[in-house]
């Protein structure tokens, strides 16, 4: 009798540790940072309820159509798991043809030549444990537990809580890759996007940089002539000196522009912004015969702002509405200003108004969607759909809101609010 409730509290206290494991682990994995520290916490907490102290976990891959060892823990010395198993192997087989957990591998389902160190056969007394992690039955990664002693076979409370961890792990898993495809995908139209309007800054780069190459060129010309002119040498020296800097400032917002970067949050001058972005277009506006009218207000705030980024927004829709007036006359009208909301906090605000072809209210309330666009493939300005879905992340990511209002056949007014630094 006394055996018996040994034996029942030992059951309790193993029962109890393994609902508070399995309640650490659904709490660690309910927030992943990145995949190693998700598969770190999957191998330590499915090894801890197994005992079993060495282990890898295989990810799928979709491009090779093979498993990868991603991660692993223990001092594995009398097992060398394999970094790759492919589809087709015989154990990937069996966990995807059952899709559940194999205690004890079979000899066959073992893959000697790249597992043990012996190449033949297991050695004595070592087990293997398999757990499948799956998703909408897909096997999407699975886990090798090693143990180079003797283990007895798994209860079946202990293979329900295992099962219930690998459910878990996979949901988190699949969730964890769909946010980093997204997230690259995300990188990917932001940088297509940008790329898109170098052709119109490189426009803008020239003319720019005309006028400082001309004074650059007559100074090189007259030197040689007026060397002993002191004071010309003197005065066109500084004029010289400040349009190569002007060029190299020039050539840094271009190459700043077009290559990819990480969220950068710097004090800036919202006015500053809009002015180096209308440089950049003036010439395109200037041979439609566009007129730019810019009305900044002297005493907007600065804000926290990533300036790649607003000015990829910015320059956005510029284009878009330079190409909604075409090749016709029209007026493109440029404001900020600052207003503060009832609670005291002060925003800055940009409007971009056009006087181009408008937009039909049927379409407006897609105009953000990815891929939605109301340029034809056939024009030479043809749209991807995703240059305004880019700009509304980039707003929002910025505590910032924009917003579209338009009149067919008249014009459309993009309004754009962003947070201003404490004043």
């Amino acid at each position: 009798m006394i055996a018996a409730t040994s034996s029942q509290a030992n059951s309790s206290s193993a029962g109890h540790e393994s609902i508070q494991t399995l309640t650490r682990f659904l709490q660690a994995i309910g927030h992943p940072t990145s995949l190693t520290r998700l598969a770190d916490q999957i191998l330590l907490s499915l090894s801890e309820i197994a005992h079993y102290p060495q282990g890898s976990l295989f990810l799928f891959e979709r491009e090779h159509r093979h498993y990868r060892q991603i991660h692993s823990f223990g001092q594995i010395k009398t097992v060398a798991p394999p970094s790759v198993m492919a589809v087709d192997h015989p154990l990937v087989q069996a966990l995807i043809a059952d899709q559940h957990i194999v205690d004890r591998l079979e000899s066959p389902l073992i893959p000697h030549a790249e597992i043990f160190n012996d190449r033949t056969h297991p050695l004595p007394g070592s087990h293997v444990l398999a757990v499948p992690l799956l998703t909408h039955g897909t096997l999407i990664a699975f886990m090798l537990l090693h143990s180079p002693a003797t283990q007895a076979a798994l209860s079946p409370v202990t293979m329900e809580i295992l099962t219930a961890m690998a459910q878990s792990a996979a949901n988190a898993l699949d969730s964890l890759l769909i946010y980093e495809d997204l997230r690259q995908s995300q990188s990917l139209m932001r940088r297509t996007d940008r790329l898109r309007s170098l052709e119109i800054i490189a426009g803008g780069f020239a003319h720019e940089i005309r006028n400082p190459l001309t004074s650059i060129k007559t100074f090189i010309q007259l030197a040689p002539e007026r060397k002993d002119d002191s004071q010309f040498i003197v005065e066109f020296s500084r004029i010289v000196l400040e349009d190569v800097n002007r060029i190299e400032r020039l050539i840094q917002e271009i190459l700043d522009y077009a290559r990819y970067m990480e969220p950068q949050m710097t004090d800036e001058d919202l006015n500053d912004l809009v002015t180096s972005c209308l440089y950049f277009i003036q010439v395109k506006a200037d041979g439609r015969g566009i007129k730019i009218e810019k009305q900044l207000a002297p005493e907007t705030p600065r804000g926290m702002l990533d300036r790649q980024q607003i000015k990829q927004v910015l320059l956005n829709l510029l284009l878009n509405a330079l190409d909604a007036m075409g090749e016709g006359r029209g007026s493109l009208r440029v404001r900020t200003h600052q207003f503060q909301k009832p609670e005291g906090t002060f925003f800055m605000q940009i409007d971009i108004e056009d006087t181009g072809q408008g937009i039909a209210p049927e379409n407006l309330e897609h105009i953000f969607d990815p891929f939605f666009t109301t340029k034809h493939s056939s024009t030479m300005n043809a749209g991807t759909g995703l240059g305004l879905t880019i700009a509304h992340q980039i707003i929002q990511e910025h505590h910032g809101t924009i917003h579209v209002t338009s009149t067919l056949g008249q014009g459309t007014t993009f309004c754009i609010t962003l947070p201003a630094l404490h004043q």
